[in-house]
């Protein structure tokens, strides 16, 4: 005759339960964390969003029509990109992106006197480097982040070869 399964209380199985939530706590908290998320490729691309846009802006001001207009509507974009990566990098870390440094702003403020102003050439050159810099960043990521940087790509290069060169710029 075969022997009787043993019975399980109620209170034996909450018992059971609660010694292996308590073991499963104790071995999470034995755990190493995960390493932080490299951060390079965003913050590089933040940058250079920031530095395209006060570009494009500057040229926007000694432009004028279609060519003004387009200049105009890039820098925007490039202020669109730069909050969408700083989302992301807050998103990431839990901490604000990276500002500026009020040190590289005073330098080029003190050295554009010698400097000749800019123009849609180098606003043309400064896209097509955002661009592939861009691109090669997304070739390594993942998920959101290579497809921000990949959309980012691809809005740098529209801006170069469409915008401009429809504004009456040759890229």
């Amino acid at each position: 005759m075969p022997s009787r399964p043993p019975t399980l209380s109620r209170r034996r199985v909450l018992v059971g339960a609660a010694a292996l939530a308590a073991l499963s706590v104790t071995a999470a908290g034995c755990s190493t964390p995960p390493p932080p998320p490299d951060l390079d490729d965003l913050t590089t691309a933040l940058d250079r969003a920031r530095s395209d846009g006060d570009l494009a802006a500057e040229v926007a001001t000694g432009a004028r029509g279609t060519l003004a207009d387009a200049l105009t509507t890039i820098a925007a974009q490039r202020a669109a990109h730069a909050e969408a990566l700083s989302e992301e990098i807050v998103r990431l870390t839990g901490h604000a992106a990276p500002t500026p440094s009020t040190a590289a702003a005073s330098t080029t403020t003190t050295s554009a006197a010698s400097v000749p102003d800019p123009t849609v050439d180098d606003v043309i050159g400064a896209l097509r480097a955002s661009a592939d810099s861009a691109t090669a960043a997304a070739g390594s990521l993942t998920g959101y982040r290579a497809g921000l940087l990949a959309s980012i790509a691809a809005s740098c290069t529209a801006s170069f070869t469409v915008a401009l060169a429809g504004a009456g710029s040759t890229p």
